[in-house]
């Protein structure tokens, strides 16, 4: 029987190692199409997060004239704006125009806004920041260097209301300071402040916070 020579059989096994690698490559192709999209591709893609609604320092603040109020509509970059509360209570918006501010509350006004813009936009989200307190004021009269009435600021004290006014004159009566109160009755209470205590850290706990409509009396 004749022999084949060396290179003719090293040429056919060259040639079944090249056709079975083909073929071997074009079935694992065919399975990976078979199988669908890969588990990653059947995640849905992460939906933007929706705005947390930012905290007001008090919800109970009633909204005046002359305060300055932050407009926030989510993605609505035309209704985000800053605005002051008119002398008639109204502030002005885009599409809805005018809006009662005066005798409401933050979140009321963000409730309030929100209803009217669903005529327009689809599930508004509104947040109502009081930016500026301009319409709670407080008086200070007496034995001050600027004696007057003062816008109110969150978080305002004697102290800092002594502060606001230039302090004391020469002849004051620093023991014998007091605050005229009115109670929603309209009865009006003397809530006494020694400064004398307080800068010598007694009795540090009367240094209490203004309220509006609050009048500070330095004998």
């Amino acid at each position: 029987m004749k022999s084949w020579p060396v290179w003719a059989i090293k040429f056919s096994l060259l040639l079944y190692v090249v056709l079975s690698g083909s073929l071997w490559g074009q079935a694992a192709d065919s399975n990976q199409t078979d199988s669908g999209p890969s588990a990653a591709a059947t995640f849905p893609p992460e939906q933007p997060d929706s705005p947390s609604r930012k905290a007001h320092a008090d919800d109970t603040y009633v909204i005046g004239g002359d305060d300055v109020l932050s407009i926030n509509v989510w993605k609505e970059p035309d209704l985000t704006r800053s605005i002051t509360v008119r002398s008639d209570g109204k502030i002005s918006l885009p599409l809805i125009g005018d809006v009662q501010a005066a005798g409401r509350t933050p979140a009321q006004l963000e409730q309030d806004i929100a209803v009217n813009l669903r005529n327009y936009i689809t599930d508004p989200q509104v947040t109502v920041i009081v930016q500026e307190m301009r319409s709670q004021k407080f008086n200070i009269f007496g034995q001050v260097n600027k004696p007057g009435s003062y816008p109110l600021a969150a978080g305002t004290t004697i102290v800092d209301a002594l502060a606001l006014a230039g302090g004391f004159r020469d002849f004051a009566k620093k023991k014998s300071v007091y605050i005229l109160r009115q109670n929603p009755q309209g009865e009006e209470s003397r809530i006494p402040f020694n400064y004398q205590e307080f800068i010598k850290g007694k009795n540090v706990g009367q240094n209490i916070k203004i309220k509006p409509h609050d009048t500070i009396i330095v004998p």
